[in-house]
């Protein structure tokens, strides 16, 4: 069962989003912002993880850069952001982004992206 991070502010969104992965067969771990998201990042190790940009203490961004500067193991990102900014999706893949995805968003979108993301590790 592969491990999702999903580091979102808004509750609605998080729990909407995570209550689909865990129907999906995933092992999701839910964080509220971006400073609880780098302590979780270190500790659980997952698989993949899906950040929103904007939050709370640290940025997606930022999240993005940690991902690859915390640990060797191969985690893909997945960013989330009602920011369709050509600037910030550009600078979320220079960061090492592996997909990028603007609210308002499909669940079945982002279950495909996810599955798809986790087939190339």
């Amino acid at each position: 069962m592969a491990k999702i991070l999903l580091i979102e502010d808004d509750v609605l969104i998080q729990k909407t989003v995570g209550s689909k992965l865990k129907k999906e067969g995933f092992e999701v771990t839910c964080c509220s912002d971006g400073k609880e998201g780098v302590e979780k990042l270190a500790t659980e190790l997952p698989d993949l993880v899906v950040t929103d940009v904007m939050l709370p203490y640290v940025s997606g961004l930022e999240i993005v850069s940690a991902v690859k500067a915390i640990t060797q193991k191969n985690i893909r990102t997945i960013v989330l952001s009602t920011m369709g900014q050509e600037k910030i999706v550009e600078e979320a893949f220079e960061l090492g982004a592996d997909d990028y995805i603007t609210k308002p968003f499909s669940l079945t979108e982002l279950t495909i992206r996810i599955k798809k993301q986790l087939s190339r590790t």
